[in-house]
């Protein structure tokens, strides 16, 4: 009986050690997997912000009034930069452009706060910022990290508002329709074939593998923002 159970115990030890190292491995798949997605999503993720310009305007609250505000001063602004970024040949020099122009940008949507008779405060600044993802016509940018000209208006506490400066997707009816192929060129001269497919067929109905890795994108830049989120709250 002694020996049965002995050689018993060994089965169940042996089996036990089987099964923890194909868990083990399982596991360890599964992490390589995923470090090699994520990876794809950063390379995806640093390559539209490193071949685009945002803006990105916050409204003071988000009562009707001082969204309407916020638009009064988004307009204003993109007015202004619309004549600035004419003739600016790629992301470098609108940047530039931009960051020369920052003084009066602020001077201006103060301007434009105090002429509908409200005096907050404007804040304005080039960085890197969190962005949800966003359809402009037949373009859609995945959620992510992008480098933005960002205006806030007062306490900031309001509805945001987002579009592109460079390429100026800001200056053109990008709500409807499709986007001009200037503006597509622009992009195309900045952005690989792969990246580029990804951003101008995430809708497609016949582009499955296209629209499978825009939401591998989505999915691991909207985890970055929400842990950042989370972590700069704790942190606070």
């Amino acid at each position: 009986m002694k020996n049965f159970t002995d050689s018993f115990a060994r089965f169940i030890r042996g089996k036990s050690v089987k099964l923890l190292g194909t868990i083990a491995l399982c596991v360890a798949i599964v992490a390589v997997f995923m470090f090699r997605i994520g990876a794809y999503a950063n390379n995806i993720n640093n390559a539209l912000a490193s071949g685009l310009i945002r803006f990105h305007v916050v409204a003071n609250s988000d009562s009707p009034e001082d969204q309407q505000l916020k638009q009064k001063v988004r307009d204003a602004v993109i007015e202004f930069m619309r004549d600035k970024l004419a003739d600016a040949e790629n992301v470098a020099e609108s940047m530039d452009i931009i960051n020369n122009n920052i003084p009066v940008i602020i001077e201006l949507a103060k301007n434009t706060v105090n002429k509908y008779g409200y005096n907050y405060q404007i804040n304005a600044s080039t960085g890197v910022y969190p962005f949800p993802t966003k359809r402009y016509g037949d373009i859609t940018l995945p959620a992510g990290y992008y480098q933005a000209l960002r205006v806030v208006i007062g306490n900031g506490e309001g509805e945001n508002w987002w579009c592109v400066l460079f390429p100026p997707l800001c200056f053109v009816d990008a709500a409807h329709g499709k986007i001009p192929d200037s503006v597509k060129e622009q992009l195309k001269d900045t952005l690989t074939e792969e990246e580029f497919k990804i951003i101008d067929t995430a809708e497609s109905e016949d582009e499955i593998p296209v629209r499978v890795k825009f939401k591998i994108v989505e999915f691991f830049q909207e985890s970055k923002i929400k842990v950042t989120g989370f972590l700069n709250r704790i942190l606070e």
